[in-house]
């Protein structure tokens, strides 16, 4: 395991224990960075770091810093170690050189969030937590119900009653308790918080437990095994991640961090945060040249990313602007072209997936990558998350009576 030295807040830069905290900074609420013993992790080849059998998240184990692999035979021992895509259509569309695609819908419940999640149920374990809590707008909540499952961990999520019918359908399935809430994801967050103090649960909820970066920075471990590694290149990887509260994204520059921290890759990837124009509270601060995220009105189809006040927007902001990336705005038209144009290459991406690749695109017709730049895509979940979207991006197949005069008719048409 990752030696777990303590936390640092990301605010106001003061340190603590792990046994000081569990949340965020008691100073000024600022969200904890976890701190590993980086001096005993440096000058390792990348083999020791690497456990070489377990294809999973699992196998940077000496960077996650949890105390005991957990859940042998079970789901979530599988999250994570997702596959990347090259497709060769997309590079010629696009006119890069370089395009890789990372597709997280492959992980257990379908999206990016099973890896925070199967580390906050690995440290519920560890620290005896009877029940854990989450808000979510489904995927962190499929996600978590999926890894307690798993585990026999008891799980109770906080869902605004808007959520796709699909994702509340996982949550079910996998024996949660599942609390609708008649507001929107903001609210949601906010009552978890409440029931959280009253009942004494463990709070998974991004941008609040320390623990929900250390699960997803383990895409970007992924990243320099799967590309840094294997293709040196010759100028920064520029790697496009959708953003809604922000946690996703700043786990990836955390993950990055650590590895530079501990000297395996010399150079920082820019990062490019990608949002919807109708919830772009994080797009707004970048362009403003100021650390304040203001509030807005969120109203997007991309529900994942669909939230009025990110509880993890400074540190994805600084996921950007710490890496000489950027933020880019969408709207929501290019959004559904994005799952099109993903889908005619076999990925099928929800939404919030999709709107990174609208991001890249975008990127390039303002100039914020050229062609000679190494691009990584993340798709974070599956289009069957929300069909809805899906048959809006697609299209409806035609319907036809059944003989073949009707099929000759519609083919010369």
């Amino acid at each position: 395991m990752g030696s777990f030295v303590g936390y640092r807040c990301s605010v106001c830069g003061k340190t603590y224990q792990p046994d000081e905290v569990t949340y965020t900074c008691p100073e000024d609420n600022g969200i904890l960075d976890v701190m590993l013993d980086y001096e005993n992790l440096k000058g390792k080849e990348p083999a020791d770091l690497i456990l070489k059998d377990e294809f999973s998240l699992w196998r940077y184990f000496s960077l996650i810093p949890v105390s005991n692999l957990i859940g042998e035979g079970t789901t979530l021992r599988s999250a994570g170690w997702t596959p990347v895509f090259s497709p060769p259509q997309l590079k010629e569309k696009l006119g890069l050189k370089q395009l890789w695609v990372k597709d997280e819908s492959s992980n257990p419940t379908a999206s990016f969030k099973d890896r925070a999640s199967a580390v906050l149920v690995a440290r519920a374990k560890e620290i005896g937590a009877e029940v854990v809590v989450t808000a979510s707008t489904g995927n962190a909540g499929a996600a978590l119900a999926g890894m307690a499952a798993a585990v026999d961990q008891e799980s109770v999520i906080f869902a605004p009653k808007t959520a796709p019918p699909a994702k509340i359908a996982q949550l079910l399935i996998y024996g949660a308790r599942v609390i609708l809430v008649d507001d929107n994801y903001d609210a949601a967050y906010q009552l978890s918080l409440e029931a959280t103090e009253e009942y004494g649960w463990y709070n998974r909820n991004t941008g609040y437990n320390p623990f929900t970066a250390e699960g997803k920075k383990t895409a970007a471990f992924e990243i320099w095994e799967q590309v840094l590694l294997e293709n040196p290149l010759d100028r920064p990887l520029a790697v496009f991640v959708s953003v809604g509260d922000g946690n996703i994204i700043s786990g990836i520059h955390k993950g990055f961090k650590d590895l530079l921290e501990i000297g395996q890759i010399q150079t920082m990837p820019r990062i490019f945060g990608c949002q919807s124009t109708g919830s772009a509270a994080i797009y707004n601060a970048f362009l403003s040249g100021k650390e304040e995220i203001l509030p807005v009105a969120a109203d997007t189809l991309a529900d994942s990313i669909s939230v009025n006040l990110p509880s993890d927007g400074l540190r994805a902001l600084r996921a950007a602007t710490q890496t000489g990336g950027a933020y880019v705005g969408v709207e929501d038209e290019l959004i559904l072209q994005a799952i099109s144009d993903l889908g005619e290459v076999g990925i099928f991406a929800e939404p919030a997936g999709a709107t990174s690749y609208a991001g890249l695109k975008k990127a390039l017709e303002d100039g914020l990558v050229a062609e000679d730049d190494p691009v990584l895509v993340l798709n974070t979940g599956s289009g069957l998350k929300d069909v809805k979207a899906a048959r809006q991006a697609a299209g409806e197949a035609p319907v036809i009576p059944p003989d073949l005069e009707s099929v000759r008719k519609l083919l010369e048409s």
